[in-house]
């Protein structure tokens, strides 16, 4: 996939330069080029970029004012300037990268190799939370639910899962044919999308089937057993909310 790029310099010969760099690497789009700070503007809102290459000393606006004047900022920022004095400001605006000039086409490369790793980032959550919103528009009558795993989407039944338990920033998954699986979100997002499939939280750690709950222990907090022999603990401040959904 390409890299949208817009380039903005006040001096043409530093922009051209910088185009025909770009141009001896592959994938990369350049959408359009400025040599002002408001073409820049109006550029960037136009073709909604990956990437921008901006120079900092402009005149009437530079680069900082450049973005700080932007409602959003949702591309990568990498800084051209002859000065480095600039880049603790940079840093600031959290840019991506700080190119001196004359720069070199090694250095150039590394930037734009960050720039790519962004955007897959990027276009991964992305997917990833259009999913999610997806899902929490679902009916409760639709029983089949997509995971997102480190392979892709993985497509499961609700009532075949068993228990849900957190791992750090990851959640493990438990289903019915004694395999587990690991997804790469936390034990908190799925608590809200699984609650309307009768999911109850039992501990920090833990998310349940109700539907696979075998029985209820009486302990301190208490435990449950579910349907796979499983027994974990309850947690002494949703003991109470616990039994009221499994008698209600």
């Amino acid at each position: 996939m390409s890299l949208r790029v817009v380039l903005i310099d006040d001096e043409p010969n530093s922009v051209e330069t910088l185009r025909l760099m770009l141009g001896y690497l592959p994938n990369i789009d350049v959408v359009a080029v400025c040599t002002s700070a408001t073409d820049g503007i109006d550029a960037i809102l136009q073709h909604q970029p990956d990437t921008i290459f901006l120079d900092v000393e402009m005149p009437f606006l530079n680069g900082f004012d450049l973005l700080a004047a932007l409602p959003n900022v949702t591309f990568s920022v990498i800084f051209t300037t002859a000065y480095n004095h600039y880049a603790i400001q940079a840093i600031q605006f959290s840019a991506l990268d700080y190119l001196l000039k004359p720069i070199g086409l090694e250095e150039l490369k590394r930037a734009v190799e960050k720039a790519r790793v962004r955007q897959t980032q990027q276009q991964q959550a992305q997917q990833y939370q259009i999913f999610f919103d997806n899902l929490k528009n679902q009916h409760p009558a639709r029983s089949k639910i997509a995971l997102p795993t480190f392979e892709g989407l993985l497509f499961v039944d609700v009532a075949t899962i068993i228990r849900c338990e957190s791992d750090r920033n990851y959640t493990q998954f438990f289903l019915t044919d004694h395999t587990s699986v690991l997804v790469s979100k936390n034990l908190g997002e799925f608590e809200e999308l699984l609650a309307n499939y009768n999911f109850f939280r039992v501990h920090n750690s833990h998310l349940i089937n109700l539907a696979h709950v075998r029985r209820y222990l009486r302990f301190e907090g208490g435990q449950i057993e579910l349907t796979d022999g499983t027994i974990i603990d309850v947690s002494r401040r949703r003991k109470d909310e616990l039994l009221a959904r499994l008698v209600g």
